[in-house]
């Protein structure tokens, strides 16, 4: 509380005046005491609600939309084809391997050039294995020729056994007569007893010992047979073996197995090959195939026969698949290609060719462009642009088939609408995207 002094109203009287009569009390106005604790959460209030509005979501992400590939769904015909990159492989390639190790004595070709079957390529020597093969047939004549002593033997038995048999068929045929003849006498008394019974006897004998002739030319027969054979076959395998000795001293001299042309061929005379080493390869001529790799998303849509065009040289050539590596490397897989008709002149092995193999016919649909957002959502949803172009919002979308620039629309989006078809790198994991206006 202050004192305010007043003027003073009364006539003066030229007395001396106290201001005691003339001051009163003024009273300041104060706010209530809750107002302040009103006021200060009022603000808060007003700072949470500012913070709710402009602070980012969990499930919200603000992008400038500068970054951002933005599409619009549209309707056409989707022509169902994949682009590939073809590589020119020769379609037989047969590899030359030292059958056996040696040194290089004489190259007679060089790399490039176009071979015939049967033409001498390099030749070899070792000395090892030429003495080895000359040992070897020296033991394997030296065999043959005792299995042909053993022949020439089984072949004396025989003719011993024949003439033992004959010899008993020509005693028992006397011994017969001689009993045929005396048993008449014998009857009319003008042979003794004694001597008829020693005729007969002599006859029962010679009978029974050309029975046991025969019986034992038979048996020796079996064997002496099963022997021989045994001995004509280990003779054949003898040569057999021979013949490959001789074979692998000839393989030092390499020829081509086939006709075609010599690559990777890089041999110098002295050098020691070892053996089974890869001296280089031929190359079927005029015969080529393309190798190309195809994104796996196609693996269950590739079947053999399919066509494919390759372009070159402005000019297009009708292709088929012939075969299907099914095994999966860095996403892809590779496919063979072989031309229909005549291939295009001088092609070059490593040659890269463009190609568009053919999946299906082209049908009327509705597209969106292929973009990367597509190997990140697996087609599984996109973003989808609201009409202002101030946001996007994940919408889940069912897509088909996809060439090189579009990609069929089964579900979820209509004509007209905007999508993005960029990557998602950053903000996959959310539900919403608030953009921000593009840089000028």
């Amino acid at each position: 509380m202050r004192l305010i002094k007043l003027p003073d109203s009364t006539p003066s009287t030229g007395d001396p005046v106290s201001g005691s009569g003339m001051d009163r009390v003024v009273e300041t106005r104060r706010l209530p005491r809750w107002a302040p604790w009103a006021l200060g959460g009022a603000l808060l209030i007003a700072a949470a609600l500012v913070f709710w509005f402009y602070a980012p979501r969990g499930d919200a992400q603000t992008v400038a939309a500068d970054r951002l590939t933005i599409s619009t769904v549209t309707n056409g015909t989707f022509e169902d084809f994949i682009p590939l990159r073809a590589r020119v492989t020769p379609l037989l390639t047969v590899y030359l391997d030292a059958i056996e190790g040696g040194r290089v004595e004489k190259v007679l070709v060089e790399d490039g050039t176009q071979l015939a079957k049967g033409q001498p390529i390099v030749e070899l020597s070792n000395a090892e294995l030429q003495l080895s093969t000359l040992a070897r047939q020296t033991e394997v004549e030296q065999q043959i020729n005792n299995m042909r002593s053993q022949e020439l033997a089984l072949a004396q038995t025989r003719l011993a056994n024949e003439r033992a048999v004959l010899e008993a068929e020509l005693a028992a045929d006397k011994t017969r007569l001689q009993y045929e003849r005396e048993a008449k006498l014998a009857e009319r008394g003008f042979v003794s007893g004694k001597a008829f019974a020693d005729t007969t006897a002599q006859n029962r004998y010679e009978r029974r010992r050309l029975d046991a002739m025969r019986r034992s030319r038979a048996t020796d027969e079996r064997l002496q047979s099963s022997q021989l054979a045994q001995q004509r076959a280990s003779m054949a395998s003898m040569r057999a073996g021979l013949d490959i000795a001789r074979a692998n001293l000839d393989a030092l001299k390499l020829r081509a197995p086939v006709a075609g042309q010599l690559s990777g061929f890089n041999v110098q005379v002295g050098q020691s090959l070892s053996r089974g080493e890869r001296i280089g390869q031929i190359d079927s001529p005029g015969r080529n195939k393309l190798m190309a790799g195809v994104d796996e998303f196609y693996l269950g849509r590739v079947q053999l026969n399919q066509k494919a065009n390759i372009e070159l040289a402005g000019k297009s050539f009708p292709a088929k698949v012939t075969k299907i590596y099914p095994q999966v490397q860095n996403g892809q897989f590779q496919v063979d290609l072989q031309f229909v008709g005549p291939e295009p002149a001088d092609l070059q092995r490593g040659q890269t060719l463009q190609a568009r193999l053919t999946l299906g016919d082209p049908a009327p649909a509705r597209l969106i462009p292929n973009g990367a957002f597509y190997s990140e959502t697996g087609g599984a949803y996109v973003f989808v642009v609201a009409q202002d172009g101030r946001s996007a919002v994940k919408r889940p979308v069912r897509l088909g088939r996809r060439n090189a620039s579009a990609i069929e629309v089964l579900e979820g989006l209509d004509s007209g609408e905007r999508v993005i078809t960029s990557p998602y790198t950053g903000f996959a994991d959310k539900d919403r995207l608030d953009l921000s206006a593009r840089k000028e």
